[in-house]
């Protein structure tokens, strides 16, 4: 007998890539408008992005905020910040944006990829500590989905080593480890405002430090090195213009003001998502640390024995018929399988900072990443959005249910 998806009601969800999943509204349209009216919108001559890096930095409770144009600007500031040596090495992972590697290439040093926790995808403290050698310069750690790492952790690793921590926060606004916001444990925190974020401008990004020399550094990396208001000022090093305008900085100063309710109310509804999910067999809800705070940039979920590995194709598949557009497998394979490191495609036909490297550095069996594997090949990204209702959670959830139920039934007769 054939098995058919059960039939349900349509329901289209609120979408962050539009205004019916975004929080833009009358403050923002108000705060452009002043921006226009005032006729400057160089950061360096205006005020809204000023604002908006005081108020982050008291939101988060940092002594320094900097806005800059995107998520990966934000990666970029902060590696240059830490400034390292062509071929230093710079420990990161495999299960993230492209945006968070470019940069350390950018800066001519090597991404050395530590596994993960299959459970959450994100590294580890002894992920971390397997791949630290003598040529390491910097740690960077993403809070995945909004999911904390165990950050504490990690931190003590690296301060035994004497080796900065930078924590790639785009997904994780508001997050919270053991009572302390992630992007304020480590050296420097980054943030992204690109369209799918908590909040947005399109593109942009944050960089949250409390150590006055490396704030120093990223401002200057910012402004093409310029010191502005310095006795006798000059372009100190190279460096990249990664200004936003006031335009941004309105919209963000206004969207600011929502991210409180936007980031409690996405965990309010996680939980009742949560709560409803949690005795289906074959899916695992999120597993957060304890002592974590989750911020739900998207809601994911493994799907578990007894359903086979590449049931989150076949699950995916029944989701998009129902309207729900979720991600199998997110990023689909490790970052470090992309071209971009297996073919060395850098600048021109150099492989540069790839020469540099040593051969363990850049060692992608992936039986070196027994977790990435096994984490990505079960993972289902769902979309999440802190514009949905109750009934919109119920919706998502039969649709969950159903579809792991039809898979399970397909593949048991």
């Amino acid at each position: 007998m054939a098995i058919t998806f059960p039939a349900a009601r349509s329901r289209t969800l609120p979408s962050d890539q539009d205004a019916s999943g975004r929080t833009l509204g009358a403050e923002e349209i108000a705060a452009v408008s002043a921006a226009l009216r005032s006729g400057t919108l160089t950061s360096t001559k205006g005020t809204f992005v000023a604002q908006l890096e005081s108020r982050f930095a008291s939101m988060l409770g940092v002594k320094h905020a900097f806005a800059c144009a995107s998520g990966t600007a934000a990666i970029h500031c902060a590696i240059a910040a830490i400034d390292p040596n062509p071929g230093d090495e710079i420990i990161t992972t495999p299960i993230t944006d492209m945006g968070a590697l470019t940069p350390i290439l950018y800066q001519g040093a090597i991404p050395v990829f530590a596994d993960v926790d299959p459970l959450t995808c994100n590294v580890t403290p002894a992920s971390i500590a397997e791949r630290i050698s003598s040529r390491t310069k910097a740690i960077i750690v993403t809070h995945l989905f909004g999911n904390p790492c165990d950050i504490d952790g990690i931190v003590a690793v690296a301060n035994a080593a004497g080796i900065p921590v930078i924590e790639d926060c785009a997904q994780a606004f508001l997050a919270a480890s053991d009572g302390n916001f992630v992007g304020t444990v480590g050296k420097i925190g980054c943030f992204s405002l690109q369209q799918g974020k908590h909040i947005t401008t399109g593109e942009g990004g944050l960089v949250v430090t409390n150590d006055d020399d490396l704030a120093r550094r990223i401002y200057l990396f910012i402004n093409k090195a310029w010191g502005y208001g310095d006795p006798n000022p000059d372009h100190y090093f190279l460096a990249l213009n990664y200004r936003i305008s006031e335009l941004c900085g309105s919209v963000a100063c206004a969207q600011l003001d929502k991210l409180p309710t936007a980031v409690a109310r996405r965990r309010m509804l996680a939980e009742l998502l949560n709560a409803r999910l949690s005795t289906v067999e074959g899916l695992v809800t999120p597993v957060v640390r304890e002592g974590a705070l989750h911020s739900y940039w998207k809601y994911c979920v493994r799907l578990a024995e007894p359903l086979p590995v590449d049931a989150v194709v076949e699950v995916a598949k029944l989701l998009r018929e129902r309207g729900i557009v979720s991600a199998p497998r997110y990023i689909v394979k490790p970052a470090f399988m992309c071209d971009i490191f297996q073919k060395r495609k850098t600048f021109g036909t150099s492989g540069f900072p790839f020469t540099l490297a040593t051969p363990e550095a850049l060692d992608y069996r992936l039986e070196r990443y027994p977790g990435t594997v096994e984490g990505l090949e079960r993972l289902l990204v769902v979309p999440w959005n802190d514009r949905y209702n109750e009934d919109d959670v119920d919706y998502v959830g039969d649709a969950l249910i159903s579809a792991v139920a039809s898979v399970g039934l397909k593949r048991a007769s």
